[in-house]
């Protein structure tokens, strides 16, 4: 995967509502298909929170183990114009 379809590094899995926890490297939109580094599906961007300067981002996760991706990348699939 491309550097600038980087969304961002898993930082942890929320207890409460199972959505990875990113912080934003390039800036989503809600709704946005999120793959593993693979090119994989895994997700959708489910919230952004946080600070303006230092966002955060909730993936809803569509993987039926998704702590495998704790630490790791994960990118955009290109919008379409």
């Amino acid at each position: 995967m491309r550097p600038e379809d980087r969304v961002g590094t898993v930082l942890h899995l929320s207890r409460s509502s199972g959505n990875l926890i990113l912080k934003v490297e390039n800036e989503p939109r809600i709704g946005d298909t999120v793959l593993d580094h693979t090119g994989k599906k895994m997700g959708k961007v489910f919230d952004l929170f946080g600070p303006v300067s230092s966002p955060y981002l909730a993936v809803r996760p569509s993987v039926s183990q998704p702590e495998q991706y704790l630490g790791k990348a994960l990118f955009l699939r290109k919008r379409r114009k």
